[in-house]
């Protein structure tokens, strides 16, 4: 076994290159694996942490990132999921100010940076936990095991189970969280450079490592348990009080900042948690921890949702999968005793640093101390990679020194796997670029899990392919019978396409089992109105408001439902509703100006035309209603302007010609009355509206003529 910190150097097949070469090949590497991604989309969870959240727009204000959580929402709401990470906000809001807007490009060339930078300290981290710094002939400080450092470290720059950190966006919180991180710990070790001979240390760097430390928990809630392994050393005891205190100091902040409200997850996030038996829960959250520890070991199987009968429960001891659970303890007990039992002192604390690096940057993650809101999340086995990527390095080291023949060997298969990592990161990257081939990539991995048939069915929807949208929209409802938001979507292709009886089925299942799903309410209203079911389309608006106090497009279909029922006071209030909530809402307008013009309060349709335009100076058909208006008030002028610009715009419509033909004809400017409707018919051949006036109008000029 090992003799010296020396001895993992002397037999390891791997070049020792100098420092300044040993950070540019990592850094390198890690840009190689992952800068494929750099002109991906926003694709998954970054449509709510990114896309929909206003915590990254300028006009919002800064102190909303102090109050609210990673997805805009407010921490002290029941629907918050408690994720408190106002640094790692910030640099997104960084970015969209930087770029001038949702720019993907930016927002992904940060992370890939990131990686890179991390990559390079982890030789660091890993110098200090392998054998530890020496001052040189030169005085400067080297690492007593270069090699096998710089072989961890190569190992992590191109783990593939990095992916969704660095391709997804949102992993951002998990590379943040790793860099202040590893800088706490390096500032911890900074602490004993000078004193340690003396066994003093450095309370300047202790507090610069708790300061790191805040940061890391500000990035992600993992940061804090950097405090875990950092009390080793001589005056244990002193430093245990002040990281200690340092600790509660931080997770009381976090304590009083979060609430004492849990954040409140469903079954189909974690279904091991919701399972009625202890043991039941156990055994699973084992096998958990098994299938995490495999994609380390074997990260060819990976997958962006591991959710929603992906992992189906173990519930009997029949089930082979629980030899997993058993296995992975079997290896870690015999790790432990390893170190445990070993007489050499550096063999047991690599050991020892190995076990706490790969476990405790978990155990946020483990369900152990709360619920979390997933089964495995890839991102979150970030930081516990370092452990395992220390652990490997240190096996090899001790398997080098077996004969020249296992050191052949082991070239080898060390080149072999670092290319075949990195094909790999490169490969899974180019999955991260697109929804559509991210959400299709899990189909071969978790073909029983409903949120990836939901997710791929979304994504053809948003592409128009509906009849494949609705395939996997059923079969993810086939899946889980309880998917409302699956059936949610289903009916709405189904409403779009006039099968509304079967819409009204499956909206009708969703909100009985969702009594409060506010949108499958509104759909079901929409369907129903359609069915021309007023009353209950009207009491299903009705309680869609009930549960979404703020719901501008409810207040839309319901005005559009009173209109039909010619309630005309009633619609027009819906209406304004609409537009007080979300004054851009253009169909609200819009409808609310047709309604007045129709019912012959111009006067009224005139005002509320010139409210619409100044929110909405662009909209051409708030142009096109305003402009018919501004003609039946006379005002021929401003409505030709009106016309003109809508035209402008879309000048593809054939009744907006036409209407500035009546214009005109009204106006008694007949060429160009002429002129419009030939534009008009040319373009709408069947429109009688437009073939009648211009009948009449050629009458007039017939008329004309012969007068």
């Amino acid at each position: 076994m090992l003799q010296s910190a020396w001895s993992l150097d002397n037999t390891l097949p791997v070049p020792k290159l100098p420092q300044h070469w040993a950070r540019a090949v990592i850094g390198a590497l890690a840009l190689l694996c992952f800068g494929i991604s750099y002109d991906g989309d926003f694709v998954f969870d970054d449509s709510e942490a990114i896309i929909n959240n206003k915590d990254l727009r300028p006009e919002t204000s800064l102190s909303n990132l102090w109050e609210h959580d990673f997805w805009g929402s407010n921490l002290i709401s029941n629907t918050s999921h408690k994720s408190y990470r106002p640094f790692t906000v910030l640099t997104f809001r960084l970015n969209y100010l930087i770029a001038g807007g949702l720019h993907p490009v930016g927002f992904h060339v940060v992370n890939i940076a990131l990686h890179s930078v991390i990559s390079v300290m982890t030789l660091d981290v890993f110098s200090v936990l392998l054998g530890g710094l020496e001052h040189d002939e030169k005085g400067r400080l080297i690492s007593r095991a270069p090699k096998a450092s710089f072989l961890a470290a190569l190992f992590f720059a191109v783990h593939p189970i990095h992916t969704e950190s660095v391709a997804g966006i949102v992993g951002r919180a998990d590379l943040l969280c790793a860099l202040f991180f590893l800088l706490s710990f390096i500032s911890y070790c900074k602490a004993f450079r000078k004193y340690d001979a003396e066994g003093e240390f450095s309370f300047y760097w202790i507090f610069a490592s708790l300061l790191l430390c805040a940061v890391a928990m500000l990035c992600k809630e993992q940061g804090i348990t950097v405090l875990t392994p950092l009390p080793w050393k001589r005056g244990f005891f002193t430093r245990i009080l002040l990281v200690a205190s340092g600790g509660t100091a931080l997770l009381y902040g976090r304590w009083r900042i979060m609430g004492t409200g849990p954040p409140a997850f469903t079954e189909v996030d974690n279904p091991a948690s919701f399972a009625d038996s202890a043991l039941v829960r156990a055994i699973n959250y084992n096998y958990y921890y098994s299938l995490n520890t495999w994609l380390l070991v074997y990260p060819w199987w990976l997958c962006f949702d591991w959710s929603m009968g992906c992992l189906p429960l173990i519930k009997s001891i029949s089930d082979v999968r629980i030899f997993a659970p058993l296995v992975l303890w079997f290896f870690l007990i015999g790790i432990v005793c390893q170190a445990l039992c070993s007489t050499n002192t550096d063999e047991r604390r690599i050991l020892a640093s190995g076990i706490t690096l790969l476990i405790i940057p978990f155990l946020p993650a483990s369900n152990i101390f709360f619920r979390v809101g997933f089964v495995i999340a890839e991102r979150v086995i970030y930081l516990s990679s370092a452990g395992y990527c220390l652990l490997l390095s240190y096996a090899i080291c001790n398997l080098s020194r077996q004969g020249r023949r296992f050191k052949n060997f082991i070239s080898v298969a060390v080149t072999f796997l670092v290319i075949l990592n990195v094909m790999q990161c490169v490969r899974r990257s180019s999955h991260w670029r697109t929804e559509e081939d991210l959400f299709t990539s899990a189909l071969s991995v978790c073909p029983f899990n409903a949120k990836v048939h939901y997710n791929v069915g979304k994504n053809l929807a948003d592409r128009g392919k509906e009849i494949s949208a609705i395939q996997y929209y059923r079969e993810a409802v086939r899946l889980n019978p309880k998917y409302v938001h699956a059936m949610n979507n289903l009916g709405n292709i189904l409403k779009e396409r006039k099968e509304l009886h079967e819409a009204e089925k499956l909206l009708s299942r969703a909100v009985a089992i969702q009594p409060d799903f506010a949108a499958a309410w509104m759909n079901l209203g929409i369907v129903q109105n359609s069915l021309s079911k007023f009353e209950e389309a009207e009491r299903s608006y009705w309680t869609a408001i009930k549960y979404r106090k703020k719901y501008p497009d409810c207040y839309y279909n319901l005005g559009r439902l009173y209109a039909d029922l010619h309630r005309t006071v009633d619609a027009l209030n819906a209406w304004q509703n609409a537009t007080l909530l979300k004054p851009n809402h253009s169909l609200a307008w819009n409808n609310l100006i047709i309604l007045l013009d129709n019912t012959g309060n111009l006067a009224q349709a005139e005002a509320v035309g010139k409210e619409a335009l100044k929110l909405l100076p662009n909209d051409h058909t708030i142009m096109f209603s305003f402009a018919n208006v501004l003609g039946k008030l006379k005002k021929y002028k401003e409505s030709e302007n009106l016309f003109l610009k809508a035209l402008q715009i879309n000048p593809t419509i054939a009744s907006y010609h036409g209407n500035l033909a009546v214009l005109y004809h009204r106006w008694g400017r007949l060429d160009l009355a002429s002129e419009r409707y030939k534009l008009a018919l040319k373009l709408d051949p069947a429109s009688p509206g437009i073939a009648e006036n211009y009948s009449l109008l050629k009458k007039k000029f017939e008329q004309a003529r012969k007068g």
